[in-house]
C-alpha cells in the first residue's frame, strides 16, 4: 500500500472515530464497500423473504382484524426491502446484480426465514421472537457509520417496533383463551425459540467479519452482546404470557445480572446456512418464481418509461423551435 493510499486509510479511520457519516461519494476502502453490500444486500433480502412465511397465513387470518394487521405488516416489509436496496445501491451495485446473488444462492438471507409458519400463533411469535430480535440488530444500524443504511434505519425501526408489539398481543390473547390455544402458544415459543437466537450469528470467536464491522462501527454490539440481551429482555416478558421458554438450563446469574441460557444447536445454524433447512428450497424457489412471472411487468415499464422519455424530449425540441 503506498503512502497516499495509507493517508486515505487514516484519514477514513479518523472520521470514523469521530461518529462522522461515510456517504456514497466520500472515499472508503474497498473492503468496507464490500463489506456493507453484503450487509445491506443481505438484510433487505431478508425482508423480502421474510414476507412469505407470514404471508402464507393472510387468507387463513381468523377475523378481518388480524387480517387488515398482517396484511401492514407484511406491506411494511416490502417497504423495508426496497429502502435497503436503494441504499446498497449507492455503493455501486445494481438491484438486478443483487437479485441475481440472491437466486443463484451467492447472496444469504437471515436463516430464521427458513422454518415453516405451522399455525396462526406462528404469527405472533414472529412478531415478538423474530421481529424482537431484529429490533436489538437494527436499532444500533440507526448510528451505523454509512450515512444511507443509517438513514433507512430510522424508519425501518419505528415499524419493526409495531410489529413486536403487535406479535406480543397475538400470543398474550392465545394464551388467555382455551386450553387448545394455550397450547398452540406453548408450541409456537418452542418452536421459534432457538432460531431466534440464532439470528444473532454465531459466537463471536467464530464470526469472521464482526472485527472490521466494530472497528468500522457498522455494527455497534457484538453478536453475543446483543443475543444476551435479547434473553435478559425475553425471560422477563414471557412472564407475562404464563409461557414457558424451552431451555431447562434457563437461570438468573445474580453474579452477572445476566440469565444464563442453554447451549444452541450450532450444527443446525450451519445447515440451514448452506441451503439444508425445512424451507430453504421452498423459499428460494418462490422468489424465483416472482422474478420469472413479473418480467412482463418489468418489460412494460420500461417501454411506458421510453415513451414518456421520447414525448418529453419532443416537447421539450418543439418548444425550443416555437421560441427561436
Amino acid at each position: 500500500m503506498d503512502q497516499t493510499a495509507n493517508q486515505l486509510q487514516d484519514q477514513f479511520q479518523q472520521r470514523i472515530d469521530l461518529e462522522q457519516k461515510i456517504e456514497p461519494r466520500d472515499w472508503m476502502p474497498e473492503k468496507y464497500r464490500q463489506t456493507l453490500i453484503r450487509q445491506i444486500s443481505q438484510h433487505a433480502h431478508s425482508e423480502i423473504i421474510g414476507m412469505l412465511p407470514e404471508g402464507n397465513w393472510i387468507t387463513r387470518a381468523p377475523s378481518l382484524k388480524r387480517k387488515a394487521i398482517l396484511l401492514a405488516k407484511v406491506q411494511d416489509e416490502a417497504g423495508h426491502g426496497l429502502y435497503l436496496y436503494s441504499a446498497a445501491e449507492t455503493l455501486g451495485i445494481s438491484r438486478d446484480e443483487m437479485y441475481e446473488q440472491l437466486h443463484s444462492g451467492k447472496a444469504k438471507y437471515s436463516s430464521i426465514f427458513n422454518y415453516p409458519t405451522l399455525s396462526w400463533a406462528d404469527m405472533g411469535a414472529i412478531g415478538w421472537l423474530v421481529d424482537g430480535a431484529a429490533i436489538l440488530n437494527q436499532v444500533p444500524l440507526c448510528r451505523t457509520s454509512f450515512g444511507p443504511y443509517a438513514r433507512a434505519m430510522v424508519r425501518v425501526c419505528k415499524e419493526e417496533s409495531f410489529h413486536q408489539r403487535q406479535g406480543f398481543e397475538c400470543l398474550l390473547q392465545l394464551s388467555r383463551g382455551s386450553e387448545v390455544q394455550r397450547q398452540m402458544c406453548q408450541d409456537a415459543i418452542n418452536r421459534w425459540w432457538w432460531p431466534s437466537l440464532m439470528m444473532f450469528g454465531p459466537k463471536d470467536d467464530e464470526s469472521p467479519n464482526s472485527k472490521l464491522s466494530m472497528q468500522w462501527k457498522i455494527k455497534r454490539f457484538s453478536n453475543d452482546e446483543l443475543r444476551q440481551k435479547f434473553v435478559d429482555m425475553i425471560a422477563e416478558q414471557i412472564k407475562l404470557l404464563n409461557m414457558v421458554l424451552p431451555d431447562p438450563d434457563l437461570t438468573w446469574n445474580e453474579q452477572t445480572k445476566h440469565y444464563d441460557y442453554g447451549a444452541i444447536n450450532w450444527e443446525e445454524f450451519k445447515q440451514v446456512i448452506q441451503g439444508n433447512g425445512p424451507c430453504n428450497k421452498e423459499r428460494l424457489e418462490a422468489r424465483k418464481k416472482a422474478w420469472t412471472n413479473g418480467d412482463w411487468v418489468r418489460e412494460a415499464a420500461t417501454v411506458h418509461a421510453a415513451k414518456q422519455a421520447k414525448r418529453k424530449s419532443e416537447a421539450q425540441t418543439f418548444s425550443a423551435k416555437e421560441t427561436q
